[in-house]
């Protein structure tokens, strides 16, 4: 900046770094275009996969799209707001992460030409607006209902069709509608309600749903019994054993009689733990601290099941499932707090001891076991039935789907295209824009699937016309043909859909909206003198002062 006498004024700290006008713009483009060009690959059923090897050398291997981006250390801030559409889209619907982010990518894209032609984009973000409001309104209109057991069925197959599971969507897909109809209440679907446990062994189709919680933990005595019918389950997340100090504290015996009185006196006071167990009933114990050696013996001498050390988040799900109060203190149970289940067993799976805990009272905790040869494939597996969960359940929920392979997203260009020409302005250039962005989910299907996208955009666009059911043809991956995708059982929630086009939408007219980056200089770390001396300090600041040496 200069003043009137020329002089240049300084208003920004010394070494910050501004970009203004189409320089910031076209920076920012160019960093949601990097992050959705890392995820493109991965759309779709004949989509590749990612692996990715943290600093520490964990390999994570996935084409799910939240994963991967949540993976990557990305560090341009708009690139980090492309990033957080995806991990909206995930908590929002389960699924379409990836398509999200290649849709955010793709209008800012084909908005650069406008910002290029010295279109506003105040302009190009008040037609993408308008375009996103009217691409709802068609979503809903081509949407049809989906109430049906096998409707959702489609949408659970669709979902995990693509993803590391084998051929085994079909009985996964079973599980996962079956889970849903399980836990849903009053059309509502709390998938917290569905847990998936994994445990290497087997092979995917081994995978099995129990009513009820399995917790990976072996019980903490040899001689307690492995199966309690007609349990009554007591939670402790405190430990039961002699509370410690807790400070250092040193107790000094003189007369070996007090010796023995002492060792006796903390016997009787963990056998009065046990005792108050058994007086309130409960025969199966959950603990999420240690047990003492001695609270170990007296439990399995009085027939009570215990387990230790287990996770906060299991504990609570027993605790949904069961009915139990989760208890603080030892010996501040009551018969009140006891839940009930029909059986607690331990069963082997593999070589490792596992509490099923079954017949609750409360079905809607629901346990869904998985099985796999390596835990990368476990991982993957657990990561598709999270989403095939999540797309069944907001099925449920809104009783819409729309038809998947590209369908809706022709059908929403050729409809946005019609709607532009009724606009006046140059917003019509900008729905334009949005419609042919939309072209970029068939193309990218295609691309990945080895079939030429510019053939295949046109046999769907000729379907789209000519056809009297067009708005449901999408793109057959094998024949490369366009083919009614209601038929081919093919189908994605309508909220997938919709929630993908509004966060592309809004992260697209972010980052439109930034004209100016003013980025200040990272503060260099502080590197260390040479002979041990405080590093970066000036001298005489740390150590002795100049010339005390």
């Amino acid at each position: 900046m200069y003043g009137n006498s020329n002089q240049p004024i300084i208003v920004l700290k010394e070494g910050t770094e501004r970009t203004k006008d189409k320089e910031a713009q076209f920076n920012n483009i160019a960093a949601a275009k990097a992050v959705a060009d890392a995820v493109r690959s991965t759309l779709g059923p004949k989509g590749m996969d990612k692996m990715l090897v943290n600093t520490i050398g964990d390999v994570v291997i996935t084409n799910d799209g939240v994963t991967i981006l949540k993976e990557i250390d990305v560090q341009h801030p708009a690139a980090k707001m492309v990033v957080e559409v995806a991990k909206t889209q995930d908590s929002e619907c389960g699924d379409g992460t990836t398509t999200s982010v290649i849709l955010a990518g793709e209008l800012l894209k084909q908005s650069e030409e406008l910002i290029d032609a010295s279109v506003h984009p105040t302009v190009i973000t008040n037609g993408f607006n308008m375009a996103a409001t009217k691409a709802n309104e068609i979503l809903n209109s081509i949407a049809i209902d989906a109430t049906k057991d096998e409707v959702l069925k489609k949408v659970a197959v669709t979902s995990l069709t693509g993803k590391s599971v084998g051929e085994e969507e079909s009985k996964l897909a079973d599980l996962v509608v079956k889970a849903c109809k399980s836990v849903e209440d009053g059309g509502v679907v709390d998938t917290k309600n569905i847990r998936i446990q994994k445990k290497v062994g087997g092979v995917i189709g081994d995978s099995y749903m129990v009513q009820g919680v399995v917790i990976d933990k072996e019980c903490v005595h040899s001689r307690m019994p492995k199966k309690v019918e007609n349990a009554k389950i007591a939670l402790f997340e405190c430990a039961l054993e002699v509370k410690k100090t807790e400070f250092d504290a040193q107790i000094q015996i003189s007369d070996p009689s007090k010796m023995s009185s002492f060792l006796a006196e903390e016997e009787s006071s963990l056998k009065a733990i046990v005792d108050n167990i058994k007086a309130t009933g409960a025969n199966v114990v959950f603990c999420s601290k240690g047990v003492d050696e001695l609270v170990q013996h007296y439990m399995a001498k009085v027939g009570i099941l215990g387990y230790r050390r287990v996770k906060q988040s299991d504990l609570e799900a027993i605790s949904k499932a069961t009915g139990a109060n989760i208890v603080g203190g030892a010996m501040e149970l009551t018969k009140k707090d006891l839940g009930t289940a029909g059986c607690v067993e331990e069963k082997l799976v593999g070589e490792d001891g596992m509490a099923f805990i079954t017949g609750c009272k409360n079905p809607k905790a629901i346990t869904i076991f998985a099985r796999g040869g390596t835990e990368h494939v476990l991982e993957e597996v657990e990561r598709a039935l999270n989403d095939a969960i999540r797309t069944v359940g907001i099925t449920i929920e809104d009783g819409k789907v729309v038809a998947g392979a590209g369908a809706p997203e022709i059908e929403l260009e050729q409809k946005l295209i019609q709607y532009a020409s009724s606009i006046g302005g140059r917003e019509q250039l900008a729905i334009e824009k949005f419609a042919k962005a939309m072209e970029i989910i068939p193309w990218t299907l295609a691309e990945n699937a080895g079939i030429d996208p510019i053939d295949s955009i046109i046999k769907l666009k000729n379907a789209h016309d000519k056809k009297k059911d067009g708005a449901y043809y999408g793109l057959d991956l094998e024949s490369g043909e366009a083919v009614d995708m209601l038929k081919c059982n093919v189908v994605e929630p309508l909220r997938v859909k919709t929630q993908a086009i509004n966060a592309a939408n809004e992260v697209a007219n972010m980052i439109l909206r930034i004209d100016d980056v003013i980025a200040s200089r990272r503060s260099a770390p502080p590197q260390g003198a040479p002979g041990g001396a405080p590093g970066g300090m000036p001298p005489g600041m740390g150590g002795m002062p100049p010339g005390m040496m």
